[in-house]
């Protein structure tokens, strides 16, 4: 299965056996995309969060 990049526009694949909340990476432009829902064959992602260093501060 093929989803576009929200990024860039490259075709991302998603494999079958993915799941709502994993990250998949676009090959062209490195962005981290979540599943946020999958049905049969239609699968909607969403920008992955990225969670800085908490340096203690």
């Amino acid at each position: 299965m093929k989803k576009e990049c929200q990024e860039c526009g490259a075709d991302i694949n998603i494999p079958e056996d993915a799941v709502v909340g994993e990250i998949v990476t676009c090959p062209d432009c490195g962005g981290d995309f979540e599943i946020a829902a999958k049905a049969a064959d239609k699968v909607e992602l969403k920008p992955a969060e990225t969670v800085g260093e908490d340096w203690g501060q």
